[in-house]
């Protein structure tokens, strides 16, 4: 014969479950609770029957009890996952969770409220630990934000005072070229003294092209197809010439249709792309600046010859305050190409670049749909990377 299945101890269930069982008088007195309960608060079950459910709750947990168990409980019946504190006899806080339901006779009477509570020892330390990481990570987010508006109000602030010096020193050397006569020394210095204020002024409007597109300011263009591009090229070409007249640079220009585009900021992007060429291409190769309206789009394109970039470096050369290797003569920013890289795409074009060997070739290219109509008005943010 098989052995008869063994019948479960309902009182020794109660007394022993792996949760506490709590029964309550509708005035909130404690009417019964089990074993497991009561060594949780390392006390007796007797010694606690009669008192009130206040005597095992801290004083946030009487808060919670009083403002949201016991009117829950007479809205709905019942309340499941409530968060609570009890005490212990020692004085020390036990993390638990309640289920709770009231219990009502044939007439509707409240009889008891009965509660299931389970230890919530881990899971409160777990949700603490949560909070204490997100609190962490929001404070050090906080940090690098304030740090970083911080650095860029700075930029913003230097380079609007460095602009000031800068033109009184341009126009007091344009004042003595004018009206002075130099030695052959002295023009030379004079001249060396002018590329320096053309660096200097050209690096302060990349800082603060950068500045105003992570102040939100923005880069804004102001579009024009009633003047032709070229000029503006060949302006900027010979500029660069009068700086470094031992660099040969070539142009080819074929712009045979206007372009809706705003010219100082095309001037600024091929002032950067041949300045660019300059420092680091090959000093005894040409320098090829080329530009043409052909299949629906303008191309810019500027070629150097020279040691390649390799190819992880190619990938953040439009990132700012990117330099790769340079040397101690070559010192930036790092700011032009991505400055050249905003332009372009506020024009709704792109940049790519190409290495090798033989030459490295960055080219610009932008849709000329809708160049034939005028809109000066029109200014596009800066999309700061």
């Amino acid at each position: 014969m098989s052995e008869a299945a063994p019948t479960e101890d309902l009182q020794d269930l109660y007394e022993n479950a792996p949760c506490g069982y709590l029964s309550l008088s509708p005035a909130g007195r404690i009417v019964k609770l089990n074993t497991t309960l009561a060594v949780w608060l390392d006390t007796s079950a007797h010694a606690l029957v009669g008192q009130s459910v206040h005597a095992l709750l801290s004083f946030g947990g009487r808060i919670a009890f009083e403002t949201h168990l016991a009117p829950t409980l007479r809205l709905q019946g019942t309340v499941n996952e409530l968060a609570l504190d009890l005490v212990g006899a020692n004085g020390g806080k036990v993390p638990v969770i309640v289920n709770a339901a009231e219990k009502r006779g044939p007439d509707d009477a409240h009889l008891f409220t009965r509660m299931t509570i389970f230890k919530a020892v881990d899971r409160r330390a777990y949700e603490r630990e949560l909070v204490e990481a997100r609190d962490r990570a929001q404070a050090t987010a906080n940090a690098e934000h304030d740090i970083s508006m911080l650095r860029e109000q700075f930029i913003a602030v230097l380079g609007h005072d460095l602009r000031n010096p800068l033109a009184a020193l341009a126009a007091g050397l344009s004042m003595l070229r004018s009206k002075e006569t130099f030695s052959d020394r002295g023009q030379i210095i004079a001249k060396e003294m002018g590329a320096s204020i053309s660096r200097a002024t050209a690096l302060i409007e990349n800082v603060l092209d950068f500045a105003r597109g992570r102040l939100g300011e923005g880069l804004t263009l102001v579009r024009d197809a009633d003047e032709p591009l070229a000029p503006v090229l060949e302006q900027v070409v010979n500029e660069i010439r009068a700086v470094v007249p031992d660099r040969q640079i070539i142009t080819r220009f074929a712009l045979d249709r206007p372009v809706n585009c705003d010219r100082g900021r095309m001037a600024q992007l091929a002032s950067n792309l041949i300045s660019n060429a300059v420092t680091h291409g090959a000093a005894g190769m040409p320098i090829d600046v080329e530009a043409e309206c052909c299949d629906g789009q303008l191309t810019l394109s500027v070629t150097n010859g020279g040691v390649a970039i390799p190819l992880d470096a190619q990938a953040r050369l439009f990132q700012p305050f990117f330099r790769g290797a340079v040397r101690r003569s070559q010192q930036g920013l790092g700011l032009g190409l991505f400055i050249v890289n905003e332009i372009a795409k506020a024009h709704g074009g792109e940049m790519k670049v190409s290495s090798t060997d033989e030459a490295t070739r960055f080219t610009f290219t932008m849709p000329l749909s809708g160049s034939a109509q005028r809109d000066p008005e029109a200014s596009e943010p800066f999309a700061a990377g």
